[in-house]
C-alpha cells in the first residue's frame, strides 16, 4: 500500500497575535511543522503547539526561517553557510527541547519560505541546512521540495530525507513551485487540486504551468489550515487519498 504524509505549518501564533486554526488543523494532519521563533511564533506558542501534536499524535517537525518576523520570513536574506548552519542548529534545538520535555523526539526539520524556497536552487545553503540539522537533531528527516537541491544535501550528509509537495501550489517544468506574486501560483479550486494530490501521490506525476507533465514523488504533502475553507480542504484531501487505497501515516512511518 502507498504511504503519504500530510503536514502543516502551525504554531505561527506570536504574542498577542493569533494565527491559524493550529486546534482544527491539527485534529487532521500527520505531521507539525512548528515555527520556531524566528519568522513566527514564540516559547510560549511552541510548548502549546507541541503539546497539541502529543495530544493528536501528530509527528513533531521544527520549521526554521529567517530572522524576520516583520517579513514573516518570506523576504529574501543574504546570509553566509555558516550563519544559515548555526541559524538552523538554534532553531532546532530549541523545538527538540520542547519535544523532549514532552517526551518525544523530533521527527522532522521543514525550513520555512524564503529560506526554503532559496534553499531548493542554491547547493551551499542546502548544505548549510542540512549540516545544521545533523548537528543538532542527527536523526531528525529533513523535509524538502521534491527533487531540489534540499534532497540532495541531505543524502550528501547522510541525514534522512523525504520529498514535498505542495496541494495548492502550481509548479514550474523544473518542479519549482511558482512565485507567489506570478499567475499561476496557487489553485484555489478544491476539485482541480484534490485530484491533482491523488495523481501526485499514486502516479507519481503533475502538470505544471505550461501544461506540461513532470515527474514528482511526493512522501508529504503540504496543506495550509488557516482558515476554516482551508480545513475543509484538508479533510476533502485525506478522504480522496484514503479513496484512492493511500494510506495516511506520520512521516516517520513513510521514510525509515
Amino acid at each position: 500500500m502507498i504511504k503519504v504524509d500530510l503536514n502543516s505549518d502551525v504554531g505561527e501564533s506570536f504574542g498577542a497575535y493569533k494565527l491559524g486554526l493550529d486546534v482544527e488543523v491539527l485534529k487532521h494532519v500527520t505531521s507539525a511543522n512548528i515555527a520556531c521563533g524566528f519568522h513566527a511564533g514564540d516559547f510560549m506558542v511552541m510548548e502549546k503547539t507541541v503539546a497539541m501534536a502529543v495530544e493528536n499524535n501528530v509527528g513533531i517537525g521544527a520549521h526554521p526561517g529567517f530572522p524576520d518576523l516583520q517579513g514573516f520570513g518570506r523576504r529574501q536574506m543574504k546570509l553566509t553557510p555558516e550563519e544559515v548552519k548555526n541559524l538552523i542548529i538554534y532553531q532546532v534545538g530549541a523545538l527538540a527541547a520542547f519535544a523532549q520535555a514532552k517526551g518525544q523526539t523530533l521527527q522532522h526539520v521543514k525550513a520555512h519560505g524564503a529560506l526554503y524556497n532559496q534553499a531548493a536552487k542554491d547547493p551551499a545553503l542546502a548544505e548549510a541546512i542540512a549540516c545544521g540539522i545533523k548537528a543538532a537533531a542527527p536523526d531528525a528527516i529533513l523535509l524538502g521540495l521534491a527533487g531540489s537541491e534540499m534532497i540532495q544535501a541531505a543524502e550528501k550528509v547522510d541525514l534522512k530525507a523525504a520529498q514535498e509537495v505542495f496541494a495548492d501550489r502550481g509548479y514550474n517544468p523544473d518542479g519549482t513551485l511558482v512565485p507567489r506574486s506570478q499567475p499561476g501560483a496557487m489553485i484555489h479550486d478544491p476539485g482541480i487540486a484534490i485530484p491533482r494530490v491523488v495523481r501526485m501521490v499514486t502516479e507519481g506525476k503533475v502538470t505544471a504551468v505550461n501544461g506540461e507533465d513532470i515527474d514528482i514523488c511526493a512522501d508529504s504533502i503540504c496543506v495550509h489550515g488557516d482558515n476554516p475553507e482551508a480545513i475543509e480542504f484538508v479533510k476533502s484531501i485525506r478522504a480522496a487519498l484514503q479513496a484512492a487505497g493511500v494510506e495516511v501515516v506520520p512521516l516517520a512511518s513513510v521514510v525509515s
